[in-house]
């Protein structure tokens, strides 16, 4: 690995301002940084830093154990967070979506969602979901919720020595989350947490509002010529990482445009290249989503919108989410084009559980989750209501 010495700038954590470089050094310094990462791009990655252990995988999925912490504080953005040595009895098992890596737990050293529950007590699990290749175009939802996730939390129990979990999901995972939960009906699910997961499709912005006006006529002509999108060859449906990473930069096309100003205007900033290279592994280099997957996802979620009215099928089996009687803390983001507060909200009428919660946090549909605002709102309030009832 290439060690560059690094320019003059701002010192973002003291408060302090060092001697400004000039023009001449910043144009000298947005070149050698810019070559540098042309040519050893894995110097300007600095997620996944937090050390873990594999104790399980099943083809592409694998789980993850992060041991505790053995610092006395972390850095949270610009402060210092000091670790708990306290810990909470019922494990946290964090479930990122299908879309994206599991990356997004562990995003950056100043802003990982994994160390934030490290430190605030919690003996932390991840599901990872592995890299979907079009090699995998025969996995379903029923492979997800049915096979995988009840696979990898009879691991985590084995080797936490408890019964009881949490969960901490983003998304899709939160979605998934529920439909296990739904459809196995485990006692021993003690808390969900689901950030951004939309539970009522119909209500997602003008997405929504689309599959709304087709699905009167979606049903028609599969009534009438008695042909179904699950007649499709999963091949054909298999939707490639790079589809999605576009749709997800076209809902916010200004920002995306501002963005890349930025960073033109601060190449000279090593720091701020690793940051900005970093968050961009995960909008860049999202995951395929299964062909299969996608199927189900657009006949049972998107067309039928089947979770918003309370019950699914998974094969022979199925799952009624007034089964799920946990803990539920919903979240939101008041500026989430993708997932509207509507249909985030949704999930606290199809469950019968007497304790749930939902709150509305400043971000979009990635902010909400792993922005500079997250650590304060989400992350906190989660932390918070989660050690309450993890004894």
């Amino acid at each position: 690995m290439v060690q560059i010495k690094k320019p003059l700038k701002e010192n973002r954590r003291q408060g302090r301002r060092s001697e400004s470089p000039s023009l001449r050094q910043k144009a000298y310094w947005s070149l050698i940084n810019s070559l540098e990462k042309r040519f050893f791009k894995e110097n300007f990655v600095i997620s996944n830093q937090t050390p873990f252990q594999e104790i399980f995988n099943e083809s592409i999925m694998s789980v993850r154990h992060y041991p505790a912490l053995k610092v006395k504080t972390i850095q949270v953005g610009d402060q210092d967070m000091k670790v708990m040595r306290k810990k909470h009895r019922i494990p946290l098992v964090l479930v990122p979506p299908l879309a994206a890596t599991s990356i997004i737990f562990d995003l950056l050293p100043q802003r990982s969602v994994v160390k934030f529950f490290l430190a605030r007590g919690f003996d932390v699990y991840l599901i990872d979901w592995g890299t979907v290749t079009a090699r995998d175009h025969d996995l379903s939802l029923e492979t997800y919720v049915a096979q995988w996730m009840p696979a990898a939390l009879e691991r985590i129990r084995e080797h936490s020595g408890q019964q009881e979990i949490s969960i901490f999901a983003y998304c899709m995972g939160g979605l998934l989350s529920l439909m296990y939960a739904a459809v196995s009906q485990d006692p021993n699910i003690r808390n969900i947490v689901t950030v951004a997961s939309p539970v009522d499709m119909h209500q997602s912005g003008i997405a929504g509002r689309v599959l709304t006006l087709i699905r009167r006529p979606a049903r028609l002509i599969s009534a009438m010529f008695h042909v179904s999108v699950h007649d499709l060859p999963a091949r054909f449906a298999h939707v490639p990482g790079w589809v999605s990473s576009l749709a997800f930069k076209l809902t916010n096309p200004i920002g995306n445009l501002a963005q890349r100003f930025e960073l033109l205007m601060n190449l000279w900033d090593r720091e701020y290249m690793k940051e900005n290279h970093t968050m961009g592994t995960w909008f860049n280099n999202m995951v395929d989503y299964p062909g299969e997957t996608i199927k189900d996802m657009a006949v049972h979620m998107m067309i039928n919108n089947r979770m918003s009215k309370g019950v699914m099928r998974f094969g022979n089996q199925e799952a009624s989410f007034h089964n799920i009687d946990c803990s539920i803390l919903a979240f939101a983001g008041d500026n989430d084009t993708i997932v509207s507060v509507q249909a985030a909200r949704k999930v606290l009428d199809i469950v019968s559980s007497e304790d749930k919660e939902f709150c509305i946090v400043p971000g979009g549909h990635a902010g909400v989750f792993a922005g500079s605002k997250a650590a304060a709102n989400t992350w906190t309030l989660s932390a918070d209501w989660l050690a309450q009832r993890s004894s």
